[in-house]
C-alpha cells in the first residue's frame, strides 16, 4: 500500500464518501446536486471554507467575491472545496456587543467542522470578533486550518486630510461637544470614513486580530496588511487555499502550530504594533481551547519591554494601507526577531524564522527602528490591586504620560445608562482630576462585555481644554480607542469584585509603572460595603443570553464560557441514518 492510500484511510472525509454501503450511496449522491464529478470523492481533501459573510458585518462583505479566490486555490491543487456558513458577529451593527455572541459563534464553528466530511478548514475571519470565534471553535477540533483575513479598508479621506476609522470618529465626537467642530461637519466627514470594503484601517481589534493570526503562524506571509481590494489580497487567498490540501495530506494540526512558543510570539508583536486590549481576551481564550497554559500575567512577562514600533493610529499617524506599503507585519516581526522564538512552526510548513528571511522594511517612520520606536513601552499593563484581585489592562501606547501615575477621586456610573443620563450635567461634581468609574460593563453585566470603557469626558472638562482623564471599568475599549483606560477589571462588578464597592467620592490610585490599581479605603469598611452588596438581576431570562450570564467566564481567563474550553477533538460522529 503506498503513502497516498494510507493517508487517504487517515481522513475523516473518507467516513462519509467512501465505500459502497447506503450511507456513502447517499452522501455522495446528495453532493453531487452542486455538479460535483465521481472524482471529487475519490480520497482528495475535502475543504471546508468556513464563511463569515454577511450584509449585516460591513467589514466581511466582500467574501462572497474572495471565497471564489480560495476555491480556486483548493481545486487547483487536488482537494474539493466546500463553503459553509456561520454566525457572523459582526461588531458594527451588532448589540448589545458583539462580544456576547464571540462564543456563541465558536460554537457554531466547532460543531459544524466537527460533523461535516472536512479534512481541513480555511476560516475567513475579518470584523474583529469573527477571527477569535473562528480560531478558537476550530482549535477546539484541532484539525489542519488556516485564517484568511478579509483585510482593511483603504485610508478614509476627508476634506484634504486623512481619517481613521473609529479613531478619527472618537476625536470628532469630542470636538462636536466641547463645541469645537459643528454638526454638518461632522455629518460630512461620515461618507468618507469607509471608502472601500474592507475591516477597520487603523491599527484597532480586526487589524490586531489579523496580525496576531499572522504571528501565531496560523496565515501566510503578508495576510495582515494586505487591503482589502488589493490584489495581492486574493492572490494570498488562492495561495492558501493550495496550501491547506498539502497541510491535510502533511496532518499538519493547529497545535502543532498553536504552541506556546507561537503565544509569546503574538504577545511580543502586540506589544510592537501597538495592538488592541481586546487581543488579551482573545488569546487567552484561544490558548484554552488548544490546550496551551496562557494567562494575563505572561502579557506584562512577555510584552512590558518591547517598544512600539508601528506608527499607526490610534497610538501613532498613519494607517494600514501605509502599514502594507511599508512591509507590514514580516518588517515588523524582523525588527525585534532576537525577542522571538524563531523555530515557531507555521502554516506554511516553514519557521517563523525562515519565513522573516524575506522581511523588509520601506519606511522607517511607518514601522521605526527600535532606537527610534513610537513608544518604549508598547505592551499591554496588567494591573493588580485591591480593586482589581485577579487583574485589569491599560494600553500604555494610548494612555497620556501625565496620568499613568495619578490619584483622584471617584466619580461613580452604575451603569452605561446612567453614565450618558449625567455626564453632561452641569452640576456634576467632576474636574480634570476626578477618576470616572463604569460599573455593570463586564461579561455577566452588561452582558457581554460591551466596548464601552472609553468613557466620554464630561461637557465641563471638555469645555476647558481637557482631553484625557483615568477612566476605570469592567467594560472593554474598541481597539481603535484612545486616552488613559483601565479596563477588564476582574471580578467585574455583577459578580460582586470590588468594582461593584466603589462609592461616590473614594480616592483610586492608578500607579502604571509599579502596576498598581487602588482602592484608598480600609478593608474593614471594604467587608462593610459587601455585606450590604446584592446582586442584580438580568434583563433577559432564558435564551442564549442567560446561558452565558450563568457560564461566562472572567476576563481574565478570556471570557470564555466554561464548558467550551479545552480541546475535543474531531473524532468522527456516528452515522446520521
Amino acid at each position: 500500500m503506498s503513502d497516498d492510500d494510507k493517508n487517504v484511510g487517515k481522513r475523516r472525509s473518507q467516513a462519509w464518501f467512501g465505500g459502497t454501503d447506503k450511507d456513502a450511496f447517499l452522501h455522495r449522491s446528495w453532493a453531487k446536486n452542486n455538479g460535483l464529478p465521481d472524482d471529487a470523492f475519490d480520497g482528495r481533501p475535502v475543504i471546508g471554507i468556513c464563511n463569515t459573510f454577511s450584509e449585516l458585518t460591513p467589514c466581511n462583505a466582500h467574501f462572497r467575491e474572495l471565497v471564489e479566490h480560495i476555491k480556486r486555490g483548493v481545486i487547483e491543487a487536488g482537494g474539493t472545496p466546500f463553503e459553509f456558513p456561520v454566525f457572523s458577529c459582526g461588531e458594527t451593527m451588532l448589540r448589545p456587543t458583539a462580544m456576547l455572541f464571540r462564543n456563541l459563534a465558536s460554537m457554531d464553528v466547532e460543531e459544524a467542522i466537527r460533523g461535516n466530511p472536512l479534512d481541513g478548514v480555511i476560516l475567513m475571519g475579518g470584523c474583529d470578533k469573527t477571527t477569535p470565534s473562528l480560531l478558537m471553535g476550530a482549535a477546539s477540533c484541532d484539525i489542519p486550518a488556516a485564517v484568511v483575513s478579509g483585510g482593511p479598508m483603504l485610508n478614509g479621506r476627508f476634506r484634504g486630510r486623512t481619517l481613521g476609522s473609529g479613531t478619527d470618529v472618537w476625536k470628532f465626537s469630542e470636538e462636536v461637544r466641547s463645541g469645537r467642530m459643528s454638526e454638518e461637519d461632522f455629518m460630512a466627514a461620515e461618507s468618507g470614513m469607509s471608502r472601500s470594503p474592507g475591516h477597520c484601517m487603523t491599527m484597532g481589534t480586526a487589524s490586531t486580530m489579523a496580525s496576531m493570526s499572522e504571528a501565531l503562524g496560523v496565515t501566510l506571509a503578508g495576510n495582515a496588511a494586505y487591503p482589502a481590494v488589493d490584489a495581492r489580497r486574493n492572490r494570498l487567498a488562492r495561495l492558501t487555499g493550495r496550501r491547506i490540501v498539502s497541510m491535510v495530506e502533511e496532518d499538519l494540526r493547529l497545535s502543532r502550530v498553536l504552541t506556546r512558543e507561537a503565544f509569546e510570539n503574538a504577545i511580543r508583536v502586540n506589544g510592537a504594533i501597538g495592538g488592541s486590549t481586546n487581543a488579551v481576551i482573545h488569546l487567552l481564550a484561544i490558548a484554552g481551547r488548544i490546550g496551551v497554559d496562557l494567562d494575563l500575567t505572561d502579557w506584562d512577562r512577555f510584552g512590558r519591554d518591547v517598544p512600539c514600533l508601528v506608527n499607526l493610529m490610534p497610538s501613532g499617524e498613519y494607517l494600514m494601507e501605509d502599514f502594507c506599503y511599508a512591509g507590514g507585519l514580516p518588517a515588523v516581526m524582523g525588527k525585534i526577531r532576537d525577542l522571538l522564538h524563531e523555530d515557531a512552526f507555521t502554516i506554511s510548513g516553514r519557521t517563523m524564522g525562515e519565513q522573516l528571511n524575506a522581511a523588509e522594511c520601506f519606511n522607517d517612520d511607518v514601522i521605526r527602528d527600535r532606537d527610534n520606536p513610537v513608544f518604549h513601552q508598547g505592551g499591554i499593563a496588567v494591573l493588580q490591586g485591591n480593586l482589581a484581585p485577579q487583574g485589569a489592562v491599560l494600553k500604555p501606547s494610548a494612555a497620556s504620560p501625565h496620568l499613568m501615575q495619578h490619584t483622584g477621586r471617584a466619580v461613580v456610573f452604575e451603569s452605561i445608562e446612567d453614565f450618558k443620563a449625567r455626564v453632561d450635567d452641569p452640576d456634576l461634581d467632576v474636574d480634570q482630576n476626578s477618576v470616572l468609574v463604569l460599573k455593570g460593563a463586564g461579561p455577566q453585566g452588561y452582558p457581554g462585555m460591551a466596548e464601552v470603557g472609553n468613557l466620554p469626558l464630561p461637557r465641563k472638562v471638555l469645555e476647558k481644554g481637557v482631553r484625557d482623564m483615568v477612566r476605570v471599568s469592567d467594560a472593554r475599549m474598541s481597539g481603535t480607542a484612545f486616552g488613559t483606560v483601565v479596563l477588564h477589571v476582574a471580578p467585574e462588578s455583577a459578580a460582586g469584585g470590588p468594582l461593584a464597592l466603589v462609592e461616590e467620592g473614594d480616592i483610586i490610585e492608578l500607579d502604571v509603572e509599579a502596576r498598581r490599581l487602588a482602592l484608598k479605603i480600609d478593608e474593614a469598611e471594604l467587608e462593610r460595603r459587601r455585606a450590604r452588596w446584592q446582586p442584580q438581576p438580568h434583563a433577559m431570562q432564558g435564551g442564549y443570553q442567560s446561558l452565558y450570564v450563568e457560564r461566562v467566564l472572567q476576563a481574565d481567563t478570556g471570557a470564555d464560557l466554561d464548558f467550551l474550553v479545552g480541546c475535543r477533538g474531531a473524532e468522527v460522529p456516528r452515522e446520521s441514518h
